[in-house]
């Protein structure tokens, strides 16, 4: 069901030129804080790579959008909200027009969700340094506003398909096996495939990158911004020192990089710097055969949709506050009973009120429009929106303005597994959210 939908449109009487500005903000935390990305505490030992707020804001004739790339696993609705609140005022950009996306990095902070049994020192710490993440991705977004240049705008989709896996599998007893082991001899065959798109829009002195697949190759206590911090450097080296690299992570719910039809290890800086450098070659590829997008009005939609929640019983409930309890103990419970706790913790919380879920489209006229949607989304339903787009190119990409955990598409209800396990979501609410999206794309484009 549609709650209510905005629909903002401007279409100048003459076309200027495209002005565009980058920034990037440090924003790693301090040491010691709690990681996230994983069901046990993981407390920071040091920083292999720094995170960053990346941010690239688009002018034409006067309008202007803002996309922002934030190197953690998630960003809450909350922190979105007054980051776009702050934008405003310190910009004149509408929260509207600003998308704000997280690169999925295992290897950043925890933001909440599972802040529990940790020293009182620590979680302060760590609650002191989220009051700062809104203003920080403020930051970026004014001095990128600060540093608008004319410049082109570029864009062009290239191909990799030798990193990306899907990675929930049927198993000969007919289960679903997720992530089941390399080299496993009960696995018959993938449920589903990748989406091998390298979506990629150079403007002014830096790239936007969209591409599906997990940032979960790093592991370890060290924060890293995982390969898309291997991809920036592979890029920077190639074009000029600052050449900046705004990643985006695709529609990747149910994708990661471990490819099961050999034994190699494949965890590490090492496996995070091979990714990077084989993504950073297909876009040079790409950039080799990029189209202009000739100057064109910038056009933005957005829609609140209201989606049914998953359902629990009396008997999950008592029993997800003893699992919680335990989090981060010796005793803690096994690993699908916290993935349920928590979701149940999180329905409780929701009471009998729908999921809300934010659909927002940027466009820059008929040649580009990017999507964004507040989930872990299945691949599925990212190659949906691409197909039924009018656009040119259509960049999907997930854990943009919030975060309301895995969005399963229909079929995978009914085969389980961890992403079903742990989603909020009711049957249908990926495909409510694909619809919005592509009523939205539709709109822009026939106007």
């Amino acid at each position: 069901m549609l709650r209510f939908a905005f629909v903002f449109l401007v279409t100048p009487v003459l076309w200027g030129q495209w002005r565009v500005g980058r920034a990037e903000v440090d924003i790693t935390p301090p040491a010691r804080m709690p990681m996230a990305g994983y069901y046990y505490v993981r407390l920071n030992e040091g920083t292999h790579d720094p995170l960053f707020a990346k941010a690239m804001v688009v002018e034409q004739a006067g309008v202007r959008m803002a996309l922002v790339a934030v190197d953690y696993v998630q960003i809450p609705r909350s922190f979105v909200d007054e980051a776009r609140t702050l934008i405003a005022g310190r910009t004149g950009i509408p929260p509207t027009h600003v998308m704000i996306s997280a690169t999925h990095s295992h290897t950043g902070p925890e933001l909440g969700t599972r802040l529990r049994s940790v020293e009182p020192e620590i979680d302060a710490l760590a609650k002191g340094f989220w009051k700062r993440i809104p203003d920080l991705i403020a930051t970026s977004v004014e001095k990128a506003a600060a540093a608008l240049a004319p410049s082109e705008i570029s864009v062009g989709v290239g191909r990799e398909e030798t990193i990306s896996f899907i990675r929930r599998f049927r198993m000969i007893d007919g289960t679903t096996g997720w992530n089941p082991g390399k080299k496993n001899l009960k696995i018959v065959q993938a449920l589903g495939t990748i989406d091998p798109d390298v979506a990629v829009v150079v403007a002014g002195k830096g790239a936007n990158v969209n591409f599906a697949l997990h940032l979960d190759t790093v592991g370890g206590a060290q924060f890293s911004a995982d390969y898309a911090y291997a991809l920036s450097r592979s890029l920077r080296e190639v074009k000029e020192p600052e050449f900046s690299t705004l990643f985006t992570i695709g529609c990747a719910g149910n994708i990661n990089h471990i490819d099961v039809s050999h034994n190699r290890p494949q965890k590490g800086p090492g496996e995070a710097a091979r990714i990077g450098t084989v993504l950073a070659a297909a876009v040079l590829k790409t950039m080799e055969r990029m189209t202009t997008v000739e100057p064109q009005p910038v056009r933005v939609s957005t829609r609140l949709v209201a989606l049914p929640p998953a359902t629990y019983t009396a008997e999950e409930a008592e029993r997800a506050k003893v699992v919680v309890a335990n989090y981060g103990k010796q005793n803690a419970n096994p690993f699908y009973d916290q993935v349920n706790a928590f979701k149940v913790l999180g329905l409780m919380e929701l009471g009998k009120r729908p999921v809300e879920a934010e659909v927002q489209v940027i466009a820059l006229g008929k040649s580009v429009a990017w999507v964004g949607l507040p989930g872990e989304i299945f691949v599925e339903h990212g190659r949906a929106i691409k197909l039924a787009s009018p656009f040119a190119v259509t960049i999907v990409a997930e854990l943009a303005n919030g975060n309301l955990g895995y969005v399963p598409d229909r079929k995978a209800y009914a085969e389980g597994a961890y992403e079903v396990i742990s989603s909020r979501l009711a049957p249908g609410g990926g495909e409510a959210m694909v619809a919005a999206a592509v009523e939205q794309l539709n709109a822009l484009f026939r106007d």
